[in-house]
């Protein structure tokens, strides 16, 4: 008789969750652990804003927890033990593995600010390093973690001041819902403009007035220097201010910070594991150590790092046919089939601004949609199609080459251009559906 395959994973998010119900599902020859370090069931990340705007409550954005599979919540795993093959927790248990996932995900950025650790010269440069342990300021948060989350909305009441430090896709999303509640609101941004990943400056620009029409007071070429603190009881600080490279003084009894990510590497490096930005992989998600494999924002696959919830979500899909096609079966030949190999994702990020609510519970506003994908910025030979209407906060932007199309920004309303989204993740010819059919098909995304 065979033993059960024992597949720990350590993790406890989006990936994570999506990969232990696919194996507990199809296979009861997997015997699957969960690593969670979060205290909370799986949740989807992506909506985080919407629970910190009220729109949603935590319990909402739950995942389901796979009841096939062991969960152990509130266990950080601090070593691998790759001889022994065994995973060494902070609670002290070993969990043994015959296959190991790491989906550790990534830590937000903590940027070098002056005021945000007691101790500047033994600043961590982002959570793990030395100094990490030391607690920000209070009034002082990442935005990364449910915990995070519910921390931000305890404080953050009507007529507050808030600073939002990053103008990327996480700081608008969090500057307009502490807008929607009421808190006097800042974003400042050190680029040029806003979700420059992701827009160029044209769409930015109407981002930008979308938000200002809000009340967001929006700041771009703009360099956060420190924050100013007051005393705290019991000995601590919180934050009075944040202060830029000009010396202009933002009032500030809440700031955030989003300023990025960076992929959770730590026990992979310390491992042996081979590592660049991220955790490096095949195209069968797997490691240096072929008993050990990665998914999520802390995988490196093809020199990417994707940092976004399709991308993890294909990932552990691809590495769930991976292990179930190895797993032994009795009534299979003794060749196991081949699982089709991860070779990328087709990434799009969509955010959408709703709008306010009043006193009266109705909508105040119109919502703004926003969708980028593929490669937004032309090469000399491409061909670039605009269509632009100012007066409706509609601007969509294309970048053929050949017969295909390889991305696209698409700001307004965001159900006429469903077609054209699916025309670039199939890959499909563009002579089969012509661009301005697809810029004008009321479609659906």
């Amino acid at each position: 008789m065979t033993s059960r395959t024992r597949v720990v994973v350590i993790g406890g998010g989006m990936a994570a969750a999506r990969l232990a119900g696919q194996l507990s599902a199809a296979s009861d020859d997997m015997d699957v652990t969960v690593v969670g370090e979060e205290p909370h069931a799986p949740y989807n990340r992506v909506l985080l804003a919407e629970v910190l705007a009220g729109r949603y409550a935590p319990e909402v954005i739950g995942l389901p927890e796979p009841s096939a599979a062991r969960w152990l919540r509130g266990v950080r795993a601090v070593r691998l033990d790759r001889d022994e093959r065994l995973v060494r927790c902070d609670d002290g248990t070993s969990l043994p593995y015959d296959t190991l996932v790491l989906a550790t995900g990534s830590n937000p950025v903590l940027p070098p600010l002056r005021g945000l650790f007691d101790d500047f010269t033994d600043f961590p440069g982002g959570p793990g390093g030395p100094g990490a342990a030391q607690e920000l300021p209070r009034g002082v948060h990442p935005f990364r973690t449910l915990s995070d989350c519910r921390a931000l909305a305890d404080e953050a009441r009507p007529g507050a001041r808030a600073v939002v430090v990053g103008g990327g896709l996480l700081g608008v999303s969090a500057a307009r819902a502490l807008n929607g509640l009421g808190v006097h609101t800042v974003l400042a941004q050190q680029g040029e403009h806003l979700m420059e990943r992701h827009l160029d400056a044209r769409a930015s620009a109407l981002l930008r007035e979308h938000l200002e029409s809000l009340g967001v007071e929006v700041h771009t070429q703009c360099r956060v220097r420190g924050l100013e603190t007051r005393p705290d009881a019991p000995g601590g600080r919180a934050v009075s201010a944040v202060v830029l490279a000009d010396g202009y003084r933002l009032a500030a009894e809440l700031t955030v910070l989003a300023c990025g990510v960076r992929p959770r590497v730590g026990l992979a490096r310390a491992a042996g594991l081979e590592v660049r930005r991220g955790v490096v992989v095949d195209d069968e998600l797997r490691t240096s150590d072929p008993r050990v494999h990665a998914v999520g924002d802390c995988a490196e696959h093809g020199g990417v790092v994707y940092g976004l919830a399709g991308a993890a979500q294909e990932q552990a899909d691809a590495l769930a046919r991976v292990l179930l096609a190895a797993a032994p079966q009795p009534d299979r030949p003794s060749t196991p089939p081949t699982a089709p190999p991860y070779t990328g994702t087709r990434a799009l990020t969509r955010l959408t601004l709703a709008p306010a609510a009043t006193a009266a519970g109705t909508a105040a506003g119109r919502p703004l949609d926003l969708a980028a994908f593929g490669e937004t910025e032309p090469r000399p030979e491409d061909d670039v199609v605009h269509l632009a209407d100012a007066t409706r906060s509609v601007y969509r932007k294309v970048v053929v080459r050949g017969d295909r199309l390889v991305g696209g920004i698409l700001l307004g309303d965001l159900g006429t251009v469903g077609a054209l989204a699916r025309t670039w993740e199939g890959d499909e010819p563009l002579s089969s559906a012509p661009l301005l059919h697809l810029l004008t098909n009321d479609g659906g995304i």
